[in-house]
C-alpha cells in the first residue's frame, strides 16, 4: 500500500515499514540475536533503576504511606498502554516503536512529533538516571572506603556542585558496551536484570523483617490530589517497558516474544514495585523516608544498625541504574535509526557498522548529546517534563491502535488488546490523568517543547522526507 496523504499528513503503510526494515528477515543489516529470555531481561533492564531507587523517595513526599496506591494507579496506567504497545509491537515489528506506529496510524507530521518526544523520552531519561547513578555511587564508596568523591565532581550545579562526573562516566561505559554489538550488550543486560531483581528482593525481605503497621497511619495525608500528584512521580519508575518494542528487528521471532515480554515485564516490574514501596514505608516513616537521597540504602542502615545492608543495596543500584543507561541508550539509538531511514533526521543515524551490526556513529552521537545534560542538570529538572512526554507518547500509541483496526483490520496480529475497544480508551483517559497531575509548569514546558518540535518538522524534515 503507497503512502498517502499531503504533506505532513503522508501516512506510511505497514507493510511499507515492515518491508523496509526487513523485520520479517533478518533486519534492517541488522542481527537478530535475542531471544524471549534477553528480551524480558532487556525490559526489566530499561525499567528497573532510578525511578525506585532514587525516586521513591519523591513518590513518598506527595503521597506519603499511600505512595503504593500511587505506584498502583501508574501500574494501571501501564498495564492499558502495554496491550496497546503488545498489539501493535507483533503487527508491526520494526525498531521505530511509538513513532512507526504514529507514522501508520496518524501521518508523517504527528510521527515525527512523536519522535521528538521520545528523544525527550529515552535521551533525557538517560541523562536522568545517569544522575541518580552517582547518588548511589557515592553511597557505595562510603559504606566500602570511607571516601566519596567531592560534592564538586558528584553533583550538577545548582545542588552544591559544579559537574557530575559519575553520570558522564556510566554514559560512557554504556556507550562502550554498545557499539561491541547487541549480543554482548543483551547478555550483560540479562546479568544486570538478573542481579538488581535479587536485590530489590533482598530489600524486601529486609524492610518487612522491621515492619510497623502504625508507620501507614495517616494513610493518605494529602487526600487524593497527593495519591494523584505522586502516581505521576511513580510513573517515572515504568518508563522503559516501551523499549522493548525498539528490538523489533534485533529479536527472534518478534510477532510472538515482543508481546509476550511486554507483559511479563509489566507484571514483574508491578508487583515488585508495590512491594519495594510498602516495605519502605513499613521499615520507616514517610517523613523519614521523604526526599532522602539514596532512600533504599539509608532503610536497610536503619534497620539492619550497620553499613553492610545499606552497601550491598547501593552496589544493586549501581548495577540498576547503569543497566537502565545500556537499554534506553539502545532504544534511542533504534529510534533515531528508523527516523533517519524516512529522511526526517540526517542519514548518519542510519548508518550500520558492518564488523559490529549497530549503528556506531549514531551511538556516539547520543552519548555525546546526552552527556551535558546528565553533567549538569539536576534530576527533579527533567523527571516531570519526561514523564509527561512520554504519557503523550502513550495516548498516542493507544490512539494507534483504535484507527489501525479501523483502516487495517486484515493485518495479522499475534496479541490482540483485549477488551477493545475500551481497554485503550482507558489507556487514553489514564494517560490524560496522570499528565493532568504533572502541574502547571510542567505543562508551560512540554508546549513549548512541541513548538520547537514542529518547527524543526517544518524547515527539515517535511522537506527531506523519504515519501516527498
Amino acid at each position: 500500500m503507497p503512502p498517502s496523504g499531503p504533506s505532513g499528513l503522508r501516512i506510511k503503510s505497514p507493510d511499507l515499514l515492515i518491508a523496509e526494515s526487513g523485520a520479517d528477515l533478518e533486519g534492517h543489516v541488522l542481527k537478530r540475536s535475542m531471544g524471549l529470555f534477553q528480551l524480558v531481561c532487556f525490559g526489566v533492564g530499561a525499567i528497573v533503576g532510578t525511578g525506585i531507587f532514587v525516586g521513591l523517595s519523591d513518590t513518598v513526599a506527595a503521597a506519603g504511606p499511600a505512595v503504593v496506591v500511587s505506584f498502583v494507579l501508574a501500574a494501571v496506567t501501564c498495564v492499558f498502554t502495554a496491550f496497546s504497545f503488545a498489539e501493535l509491537g507483533g503487527a508491526i515489528p520494526v525498531s521505530g516503536s511509538s513513532y512507526s506506529y504514529a507514522y501508520a496510524t496518524l501521518g508523517e507530521r504527528a510521527a515525527f512529533l512523536v519522535g521528538w518526544c521520545l528523544l525527550l523520552e529515552y535521551g533525557v531519561s538517560v541523562s536522568a538516571v545517569a544522575v541518580g547513578w552517582g547518588q548511589y555511587l557515592n553511597e557505595l564508596l562510603g559504606n566500602l572506603t570511607g571516601w566519596q568523591l567531592p560534592a564538586a565532581l558528584a553533583n550538577p550545579p545548582g545542588e552544591g556542585g559544579i559537574v557530575n562526573l559519575p553520570a558522564v562516566v556510566v554514559i560512557l561505559l554504556a556507550t562502550l558496551l554498545l557499539v561491541r554489538g547487541v549480543r554482548e550488550s543483551a547478555r550483560a543486560t540479562a546479568a544486570m536484570a538478573v542481579l538488581k531483581l535479587a536485590v530489590l528482593v533482598l530489600f524486601c525481605v529486609i524492610g518487612f523483617s522491621a515492619f510497623r503497621a502504625g508507620n501507614l497511619s495517616p494513610f493518605a495525608p494529602q487526600s487524593v490530589a497527593g495519591i494523584t500528584s505522586g502516581a505521576s512521580v511513580a510513573f517515572f519508575s515504568y518508563i522503559g517497558f516501551d523499549a522493548i518494542t525498539t528490538a523489533g528487528e534485533e529479536v527472534k521471532n518478534p510477532r510472538r516474544n515482543i508481546p509476550v515480554a511486554i507483559m511479563v515485564c509489566i507484571g514483574v516490574v508491578t508487583v515488585l514495585y508495590c512491594l519495594v514501596a510498602l516495605a519502605a514505608i513499613g521499615a520507616l516513616s514517610s517523613d523519614q523516608v521523604a526526599g532522602q537521597p539514596a532512600a533504599l540504602s539509608l532503610i536497610v542502615n536503619r534497620v539492619t544498625d550497620s553499613t553492610f545492608g545499606g552497601g550491598v543495596i547501593a552496589f544493586g543500584a549501581v548495577i540498576a541504574i547503569a543497566s537502565v543507561v545500556l537499554a534506553v541508550m539502545y532504544g534511542q539509538t533504534r529510534i533515531l535509526m528508523s527516523m533517519s531511514r524516512d529522511g526526517l533526521v540526517p542519514r548518519v543515524f542510519e548508518r550500520v557498522s558492518p564488523r559490529t551490526s549497530t549503528p556506531v556513529a549514531n551511538t556516539w552521537i547520543v552519548a555525546a548529546v546526552f552527556a551535558v545534560p546528565a553533567a549538569v542538570v539536576p534530576l527533579d529538572v527533567v523527571m516531570n517534563l519526561t514523564t509527561i512526554g512520554t504519557l503523550a507518547v502513550m495516548a498516542v500509541v493507544n490512539v494507534s491502535v483504535l484507527v489501525l483496526r479501523r483502516t487495517r483490520p486484515d493485518l495479522p496480529r499475534r496479541f490482540r488488546v483485549p477488551l477493545f475497544p475500551l481497554s485503550p480508551l482507558l489507556g487514553i483517559a489514564f494517560c490524560g490523568y496522570l499528565m493532568y497531575g504533572t502541574g502547571p509548569v510542567t505543562w508551560l514546558q512540554f508546549a513549548g517543547f512541541l513548538a520547537a518540535g514542529a518547527a524543526v518538522y517544518a524547515l527539515y524534515g517535511r522537506r527531506r522526507s523519504a515519501l516527498a
